[in-house]
């Protein structure tokens, strides 16, 4: 018996100690896998944010139109639903990525065992096996880096995020989050860039396409390597057959099928000026970080067709200036447009230069420049405000002013060196001369003048002595524009507006700017004065575009040496104002005035922008106003308009024809001399 149970003996003991090493083994590598596990764990972010994706997503700026101009990002990204998203764009991602997305809870096993025997046979590492939902928590959650470690985070992430969310959100999130080349984050963003669409419009060809990008988004990019794209295109429409998403007839007529490409990856430069005026704005209000990634949309005035016009007639404008100065055209001069309709205050056109790319300063908004003869409207107004006519008469003749020594004198001048003698007030102005402006601005006086100026929108710091008349003090066009609006609008000047709505990634509304206006000047003198500026354009400084066929009126500004040469003019409609001139502060050249350097582009603005209006009868003549001829040789009743008699708006409270003038208001202070 011995004999026969001793081998039984021996047997039972050796199963015994493998059963126990087994036991220790499995016990060490569950206790140091747990304790793996729980190492890696400590180091795993929460996936709660997911179940509340909110992306940084990208701002987008839209015209009057509401087209988009452009988008503002840090990440070019715009969220859409998975709803608005066509059924084939799911199921073709998911095909060429993770074919069994619906069977898996977050990390496919038998991928990467494909993988792993593929890298073996390849001697290299080339696919990662990465389901769509360890593609969401890498891109989310972790870090880039390629280490066995962040594969295991990304494998447990991967299961509790399948877990916490279905699979249509898991879906969702990645398709807007996935980068797919030339800046484009998620699916509605790539579709904008790559076809100028939206992705709820694409079709199989392209979504194919666009499903061929996550693997490697620059080797692939259609606008890089054309023919690697449609290789790829090619496989995803190959997956889509094999799972049965589509039939192999349609994948072939979608491999076919010409694809158009958007032909602008960027937004026209010629909006550059007025985006980045926009995005100041939002950016000071706001923050950088709700413009950058907080996906809003902003509403604003820009009529692209004017925008377009604009920089046109600036480069035209600009050209010819250098034809005229060819022998001393060392470089161009910069130039600055705005256009502001005049019922709504609505800014539809702003060139701030000649080149965004060269100089980000914006002209039209930011330079303070002389105006020269284009400020003599305010001073003409508040002489009507105190009473002064059409029919008043000034004497154009020599003037010299003492300073505050005996040693300083200021002896002013007209541009063309010569005197006409008694002058009208109509004459006055639309000839622009300055010695009949001097002497008004002494009866008036630069306070009151000032005073005007301010209530018609002139923010910038103006001098208080007779130089005033002469344009001495510098504006910006767009204040000059906002106080033209006032004379067209019968006298109630318009706020500017840029935008009209901001509406944030919820679709709350979080502004909204709608026309106001204050009361600036009497409507029967704004009238006077636009009948006054509409003899500037006939017979006056800017009659080199009387062409223009349409009622206008607007004044011409030029400043000393020609260094700023300006025009500001209006329809009923429309006010626009032109300023060409050196940022250095030199001369334009002889003879560049404001009706040969501006006048010209504003013409040539104008008659592209006048066609969004309709034709109107001219401007409205307003209560308390009756027109009567005037002789303007005498400054008396005149008899059949012609030669130099011209018809012309009296205020029916006020006598038309001269009186005894005021005294003067003028004192020590308001000479141009301290």
């Amino acid at each position: 018996m011995h004999n026969k149970t001793q081998p039984i003996i021996r047997t039972w003991t050796h199963v015994q100690l493998t059963l126990f090493l087994l036991a220790i083994s499995l016990t060490l590598t569950l206790g140091l896998g747990g304790a793996f596990y729980l190492f890696i764990s400590l180091d795993i972010p929460e996936i709660g944010s997911l179940k509340h994706y909110q992306p940084a997503t990208a701002s987008i700026i839209y015209d009057s139109a509401q087209q988009p101009i452009t988008h503002v990002s840090r990440e070019n990204r715009t969220l859409v639903p998975l709803s608005a998203m066509p059924e084939l764009l799911p199921q073709a991602f998911v095909a060429a990525e993770d074919s069994r997305f619906y069977q898996h809870s977050g990390v496919d096993a038998w991928s990467i065992i494909r993988a792993l025997l593929h890298n073996i046979r390849a001697g290299e590492r080339g696919q990662g096996g990465s389901t769509i939902t360890q593609q969401v928590a890498r891109a989310l959650l972790l870090t880039p880096e390629k280490t066995y470690t962040r594969k295991i985070k990304e494998a447990i992430l991967a299961y509790r995020i399948d877990t916490a969310l279905s699979k249509e959100e898991i879906l969702h999130i990645y398709l807007n989050q996935i980068y797919l080349g030339s800046s484009a984050h998620g699916v509605e963003a790539a579709a904008q860039i790559y076809f100028d669409k939206r992705v709820q419009d694409l079709n199989l060809a392209e979504i194919a396409l666009l499903a061929g990008l996550p693997q490697a988004p620059s080797r692939y990019s259609p606008f890089r390597n054309f023919k690697l794209a449609k290789n790829r295109q090619l496989y995803v429409l190959n997956r889509m057959a094999e799972e049965g998403y589509i039939t192999p007839t349609a994948a072939q007529k979608a491999f076919e099928k010409t694809l158009l490409w958007n032909p602008a990856k960027e937004g026209p430069l010629e909006n550059n000026y007025f985006i980045e005026h926009v995005k100041a704005y939002v950016e000071s209000k706001y923050g950088s970080e709700a413009l950058l990634t907080g996906g809003l949309r902003i509403y604003t005035t820009l009529d692209q067709n004017m925008q377009k016009a604009a920089n046109m007639a600036i480069k035209r404008g600009t050209a010819k200036w250098a034809i005229r100065q060819s022998k001393h055209a060392a470089t161009l001069p910069q130039a600055a447009l705005i256009a502001m309709e005049v019922k709504t205050g609505y800014v539809r056109a702003m060139v701030g230069g000649t080149d965004f790319g060269k100089s980000q300063f914006n002209r039209a908004t930011q330079a303070r420049r002389q105006p020269g003869s284009a400020f003599k409207p305010f001073i003409y107004a508040a002489a009507l405000e105190k009473g002064m006519t059409p029919a008043t008469m000034i004497v154009d003749e020599p003037i010299q002013f003492r300073g505050a020594s005996s040693m300083q004198y200021w002896e002013p001048k007209n541009y063309n060196n010569k005197f006409e003698g008694p002058t009208s007030f109509r004459n006055a102005l639309v000839h622009s001369r300055n010695i009949p402006t001097i002497k008004i601005l002494q009866q008036v006086g630069a306070a009151n003048t000032i005073d005007l100026a301010k209530r018609m929108g002139i923010t910038s710091p103006l001098g208080k002595d007779l130089s005033l008349a002469l344009g001495t003090s510098g504006v910006s066009p767009l204040e000059l524009t906002r106080a033209y609006a006032a004379f067209a609008n019968s006298g109630r000047m318009p706020r500017a507006i840029f935008i009209e709505k901001i509406v944030d990634s919820t679709g709350k509304v979080l502004e909204e700017q709608h026309p106001a206006f204050s009361e600036a000047l009497d409507p029967r003198v704004a009238y006077q004065m636009t009948h006054l500026m509409e003899g500037v354009i006939t017979d006056g400084t800017a009659r080199g575009i009387s062409s223009f066929g349409a009622p206008a009126a607007g004044k011409t500004g030029t400043t000393d040496q020609n260094v700023d040469a300006w025009f500001v003019g209006y329809t009923p409609e429309l006010t626009t104002c032109v300023w060409i001139g050196h940022d250095q502060n030199t001369s334009l050249g002889t003879a560049e005035t404001g009706g040969l350097a501006a006048a010209p582009i504003w013409l040539d603005f104008m008659n592209q922008a006048k066609a969004a209006y309709p034709a109107t009868g001219g401007f409205p003549v307003p209560p308390g106003i009756v027109m009567l001829p005037m002789d303007n040789a005498s400054g008396k009743p005149g008899t059949k308009v012609g030669g130099s008699v011209t018809l012309e708006a009296f205020k029916e409270d006020t006598p038309p024809w001269p009186q005894e003038p005021p005294p003067p208001e003028t004192n020590d202070n308001e000479l141009p001399f301290p």
